[in-house]
């Protein structure tokens, strides 16, 4: 599972080094107060990032956090030696 992982990472480094060199254009990224002059590359790499992590953030809010409530009542009604309704059946 190590070697998955470290394979995995060194793919993702070399698609980023690919993608930062074959994009050197300068770009100026208007943000309404500001104006930053970046690397094309710099600015997809991390305009990736930013949407792996806010749809990651999304996944955990809406499918992850309510499992995790979920569980965690269930387990408090095992232990109380409850069973839902119906289970039975």
């Amino acid at each position: 599972m190590r070697l998955i992982r470290l394979l995995i990472a060194i793919a993702c480094l070399a698609v980023g080094a690919v993608i930062g060199a074959l994009n050197r254009q300068l770009v100026s990224i208007d943000l309404g107060f500001t104006h930053l002059p970046t690397n094309l590359g710099v600015a997809l790499i991390v305009a990736l990032l930013l949407g792996v992590i806010l749809g990651g953030l999304a996944i955990s809010a809406s499918i992850v956090m309510p499992l995790r409530r979920r569980l965690a009542r269930a387990e408090r009604d095992a232990t109380a030696g409850t069973t839902a309704p119906g289970a039975g059946i």
